[in-house]
């Protein structure tokens, strides 16, 4: 049995997570993605702090590969402590 999904696959898709702004934070949401999609480098990285910057928002582009890939790398990210929450 096939998931449905809305995307074909591979596209270019857009992850973002946030979490308290902590010089490592970028780094740990490279790591986790990168488990899921290796290609991804500093390149792909985008980073904007909050307005009283005790938050950092980090959007990692990635070419996804399947819904699975997906699934697995918000699972990651959301499961970490330091992650406050996934998109």
């Amino acid at each position: 049995m096939s998931e449905e999904t809305l995307f074909e696959f591979p596209c270019t898709f857009p992850i973002k997570a946030m979490g308290k702004n902590d010089i490592e934070l970028d780094v740990l949401v490279i790591d986790i993605v990168r488990r899921h999609a290796p290609d991804v480098n500093h390149s792909h990285i985008k980073t904007r702090p909050s307005k009283d910057g005790k938050f950092l928002a980090i959007t990692a582009t990635i070419e996804a590969t399947s819904k699975q890939q997906l699934d697995a790398i918000y699972q990651d990210l959301t499961d970490h402590p330091l992650i406050l929450f996934a998109l």
